[in-house]
């Protein structure tokens, strides 16, 4: 029978020395995506060769006395760092591509969005760290946990190349899962194991080095992140369903973030700093541009300022976001596309605000405007009245005019901006999709402007009010579902988590073996509780007590058999079924005070 594999499960090779694979990751295919990870992994690693070298050379520098020996040195600092500097350009310009990702099979282009590029980290070899301290801490064997190890390994090298839909994201929370399992195995609060997570900004490709699993769950959370935003941006936004799963992936994305500067603090890297406010921003854009197109074939004046009101408020967005990454020390970080593109992003916008507006203006007469419809003309515009036409309400139809064609010449103002910005961005010039973009709504603007005449009014030098931004939509962000999937223990023969644990420390095994007398009498112990059972109490002078056995150990074994998984009713039953001799492996833990708890009824044997 053929039993499905689900994301995260390790596939076996038959038994023919094959390298195995991971459901959810596949670095066989030579995707964009894939050349564009190797590129930056040997980036990361060249920038990683060249910060040893410059803290040697400082070292030497500083080190030495001799005039002749500073001066080459300094010499070789300064190669040094121009090598690193032009390293570091080469990642910000293999970052700050906006094409990467983008869903480039729809019909008509469509304005991209900023995605976000994996953190890249190195191999790690756990066997002998965990074999050596599961002999030490758990008095186990470790070659017998060589295939959880292995297993354990494997999955952590697939999350590095993870697939480019839900099963890579499935891969990564499952990953993150088992973390949780593997900080509480063999991270002891008190000393250090010898393993070190080495991860790269995704941005700068510097390194970073940490000892704590914090580190390495907040990265692995950063990728899961970083991959819903590539989701996002390869879906096919000319189409609802496309757009509704982008916006869905984008607040996946911000959820992520959140997530990360809610519960990872002190974050050794830029990249797993504060949340990022442009993954809500490309959310907002993305449902803008649904509504935009479920109303394209019928849109009334209602719907024209609704529209106007949604633009202005993607605008808004943006100013935010720009305002957060212009910055110190965020601006010198965020690649310098990316701030030049959401510039774009905000005057493109503000302009499609002016024309949905002027649209709705100029389309009906002022008899036909609804009540209502006057009262939000004059809640969505808000004028200085000094450069400003100070007519939130038309009067009658001149002034209708009027108004909306002045919203008309703004947004042509705008859409100038938004392509002089593109223009003025040497890697955004030469990206064709965005022109073509920026250039349709602009001939679309003008179009209109031409429609609705050319009358001279002394007042069409003034600018048309303000658009006050506003929505009707609350897009609420969505953290991650670790419930969804959900794993096994790799390491669950060790015992329940919650007590055999780094943390927590009890004697080595030992071995007691009671043999019942002729009379029948008990063996003078009483059991409680459940995985581990817990000897309660213990007869003075009784076989049990003769023997070695403690109130408080715990049954680990019996005979053969490991029992730390055992409910009391197994372990009662068991040691009955054993009749006048009992062969018990016990533990004494050493830390008292996590034996308090809820006392069972006992079972005396």
């Amino acid at each position: 029978m053929n039993v499905p594999i689900v994301a995260g499960d390790v596939v076996d090779d038959g038994g023919f020395g094959r390298p195995r694979f991971v459901r959810g990751s596949d670095p066989r295919v030579a995707t964009c995506r894939g050349k564009l990870q190797n590129k930056r992994s040997k980036l990361n690693q060249e920038i990683n060769k060249e910060l040893r070298l410059r803290a040697g050379a400082e070292n030497l520098f500083k080190a030495t006395t001799n005039r002749k020996l500073k001066e080459t040195v300094a010499l070789e600092l300064s190669f040094v760092n121009s090598n690193l500097q032009l390293l570091k350009e080469q990642l910000a310009e293999l970052n700050s591509s906006v094409e990467l990702y983008q869903n480039v099979d729809g019909a008509e282009p469509v304005m991209p969005m900023i995605p976000l590029g994996l953190k890249e980290t190195k191999d790690i070899d756990f066997r002998d760290p965990f074999k050596d301290f599961i002999l030490e801490h758990y008095s186990e064997d470790g070659e017998n946990y060589e295939e959880a190890i292995a297993d354990l390994m494997e999955t952590r090298q697939a999350t590095r190349t993870p697939t480019r839909d839900s099963a890579g994201i499935a891969l990564l929370l499952r990953y993150y899962n088992q973390l949780y399992f593997i900080e509480r195995r063999f991270f002891p609060p008190d000393r250090s194991l010898g393993i070190y997570f080495e991860w790269f900004d995704s941005l700068t490709g510097v390194p970073s080095c940490q000892r704590t699993v914090a580190f390495e769950k907040a990265s692995i959370l950063f990728n899961a992140g970083a991959l819903y935003t590539q989701l996002a941006a390869k879906q096919d936004r000319l189409t609802a369903r496309g757009l509704d799963q982008a916006v869905d992936a984008f607040l996946r994305a911000a959820g992520t973030f959140r997530y990360i500067h809610e519960n990872f603090t002190n974050a050794p890297s830029m990249d797993l700093g504060p949340d990022m406010l442009e993954m809500l921003a490309q959310a907002r854009e993305c449902l803008f541009e649904k509504l935009e197109l479920q109303s394209k074939d019928s849109r009334n004046v209602d719907v024209c300022l609704d529209l106007a009101q949604e633009a202005a408020q993607v605008a808004a967005i943006y100013n935010d976001v720009h305002g957060l990454i212009s910055r110190e020390p965020v601006r010198d970080y965020v690649p310098e596309t990316w701030i030049s593109l959401i510039l774009v992003k905000r005057e493109h916008h503000l302009a499609l605000a002016h024309k949905h507006i002027a649209v709705g203006l100029l389309d009906r007469p002022i008899a036909e405007f609804r009540v209502e419809t006057k009262l939000t003309l004059e809640h969505i515009q808000k004028s200085d009245g000094k450069t400003q036409l100070d007519a939130t309400i038309p009067r009658d139809d001149n002034e209708r005019k009027l108004l909306g064609k002045a919203h008309l010449r703004e947004a042509l103002v705008l859409h100038d901006e938004s392509q002089r910005l593109q223009r003025m961005c040497r890697e955004l010039k030469g990206k064709q999709a965005l022109a073509k973009v920026l250039k349709k709504a602009q001939e679309a603007t003008l179009e209109s402007y031409n429609r609705f005449g050319n009358e001279d009014d002394f007042r069409e030098l003034l600018d048309p009010p303000d658009i006050i931004a506003s929505t009707k939509f609350q897009l609420s962000i969505t953290h991650p579902d670790f419930g969804q999937h959900g794993v096994d223990d790799l390491f669950k023969s060790l015992g329940p988590v919650a007590i055999f644990s780094a943390k927590r420390h009890w004697t080595a095994p030992r071995l007691i073996q009671l043999q019942r007398g002729p009379d029948g009498e008990g063996f003078g112990f009483s059991v409680r509780g459940d995985a581990p059972v817990i000897v309660a109490a213990v007869d003075h002078n009784s076989l049990a007590d003769v023997g070695g056995m403690k109130e408080g150990d715990f049954i680990v074994g019996i005979g053969e058999k490991d029992v730390k998984w055992a409910s009391h009713e197994q372990v009662v039953r068991m040691i009955k079924q054993c009749g006048d001799f009992i062969n018990l492996k016990l533990v004494t833990p050493m830390d008292r005070n996590y034996l308090k708890g809820p006392w069972y009824q006992n079972s005396w044997l």
